[in-house]
């Protein structure tokens, strides 16, 4: 009988990786370059990153599309650091800085900021405008991750 296992994304090479299940918890890296696919933060996703995330992982997703000059961004960065420490591995957390990558800004739509998205199998599967308190994160996360 096959273990079941799931396929994450190294945010260092960008190699898929293929780990237990039951294995995801336990510190796990990459095959290839050796560094921790998982370090309780949010990834830095860009244009030239974000697919291979979107399409080659099987975690859930939840992107927060931010600028540095967002006041409600940055309130609601620690609240995102926070929830992103409590349920990675089951979840992978990432940051797109939507000034820095205007494609995947328009390709998602993206008319405010901070928007909030989850991501599973490739599709979007929820969204929410405006910043979270933590409180509401965690809600909302508990709702659509």
């Amino acid at each position: 009988m096959a273990v079941p296992s799931k396929i994450v994304v190294c945010p260092s090479c960008l190699s898929a990786n293929r780990i237990p299940a039951a294995r995801l918890g336990d510190e796990p890296r990459c095959g290839k370059c050796k560094k921790p696919l998982f370090t309780g933060h949010p990834i830095v996703l860009t244009d030239q990153t974000f697919d291979r995330h979107l399409h080659h992982a099987d975690l859930p997703l939840v992107v927060d599309f931010w600028a540095p000059w967002c006041g409600p961004c940055r309130m609601m960065a620690p609240f995102f650091e926070q929830v992103a420490a409590e349920l990675e591995p089951n979840v992978r957390f990432a940051k797109v800085n939507t000034d820095d990558n205007p494609r995947l800004a328009q390709q998602y739509g993206i008319s405010a900021i901070p928007t909030t998205a989850v991501f599973r199998g490739g599709r979007e599967v929820a969204r929410q405008p405006g910043a979270m308190n933590l409180q509401q994160l965690r809600q909302w996360l508990q709702a659509h991750a």
